[in-house]
């Protein structure tokens, strides 16, 4: 008679348990991470137009707040879905590996779903609200849209894309107590922006060696083409400034914000030929004097507009 061999155990039987145990915890901690709540920093350029604006009530104060948090929600569901598009693309980049999706520790349709809830939540209570507030956050979202959908891909229209979105965060402080910004404000925040965004591709560039294997529109850039268009922007952004300090603002005082500017300005790109800037909101809060040269600046202003 034939002995009749157990069966044999194989390797696909252990290993299923092994995958499942881990999603409660870490795939929420992952799922926190990849909302990238230190981005929300970037979000505070929505209560710059209510303080030059000179609304400084606190009810002022509640409503930009309310869209303080209803944009940083909403751009958390962005990079969420960003995220799940480009993971491929991430996982051969050498830091970008280790976000939560990429890296396989949130899963794809958990993100998905997570990042729609966030946006379609944000945009009801923006519309709730203000109209005009949801009107920017539908703005933000269509240039977002383009930009995952190919436009990242372009060059230079990568660039106006997030500096659009910069422009846009300004625009929802506006529209969210219901005030008209002015064009020098309007012209400020957009050359500042487009400065972020060519710094944030130099900063890309330079960490990959000039090579660009990450993202395809790098492999069109170059450092010297950045280089230019850095002096480029910089002169406009400082002319701008500078004007608005002596024509548009409501008084000549608010000329003792320039050295503030200057060095914010000059700090960063430094910051950027050291290996920095990547990403902004990162080096932002990792660089003690820059951050605290924008405490002062806008110490300074808020000072300015009180007394004079």
């Amino acid at each position: 008679m034939k002995r009749i061999s157990p069966p044999i155990e194989t390797e696909t039987t252990p290993s299923q348990p092994v995958r499942s145990t881990p999603v409660s915890g870490h795939c929420l901690l992952g799922l926190v991470k990849a909302m990238r709540l230190h981005h929300w920093v970037k979000n505070g350029v929505i209560f710059a137009a209510p303080i030059f604006g000179e609304q400084l009530s606190p009810d002022v104060f509640i409503r930009v707040l309310f869209a303080f948090m209803v944009f940083s929600l909403t751009a958390s569901g962005v990079y969420l879905l960003n995220d799940v598009m480009d993971r491929h693309a991430d996982r051969a980049h050498p830091k970008k590996c280790k976000r939560p999706i990429a890296s396989g520790v949130v899963p794809v349709p958990v993100a998905a779903a997570t990042g729609f809830v966030l946006i379609l939540g944000s945009l009801l209570a923006s519309y709730a609200l203000s109209p005009l507030l949801l009107l920017c956050m539908l703005a933000y979202l269509v240039i977002q849209i383009g930009y995952n959908l190919g436009l990242k891909r372009r060059a230079i229209m990568d660039i106006f894309c997030i500096s659009g979105g910069f422009v846009l965060r300004a625009m929802a402080g506006s529209a969210a107590v219901g005030i008209m910004p002015s064009d020098w404000f309007i012209l400020c925040v957009g050359f500042l922006s487009l400065y972020l965004a060519i710094e944030k591709r130099k900063a890309e560039l330079n960490a990959l060696g000039g090579s660009g294997q990450t993202r395809q529109v790098l492999q069109v850039y170059s450092l010297p083409w950045l280089n230019k268009m850095e002096g480029i922007i910089t002169a406009a952004i400082l002319m701008t400034y500078t004007l608005w300090t002596i024509e548009g603002a409501q008084t000549s005082w608010m000329m003792l914000t320039i050295p503030f500017v200057l060095y914010g300005l000059f700090k960063y790109q430094y910051l950027v030929e050291t290996g920095e800037g990547e990403a902004p909101e990162a080096t932002l809060l990792k660089t003690p004097l820059l951050f605290i040269n924008i405490i002062l600046w806008a110490t300074t202003v808020i000072l300015v507009l009180l007394f004079t």
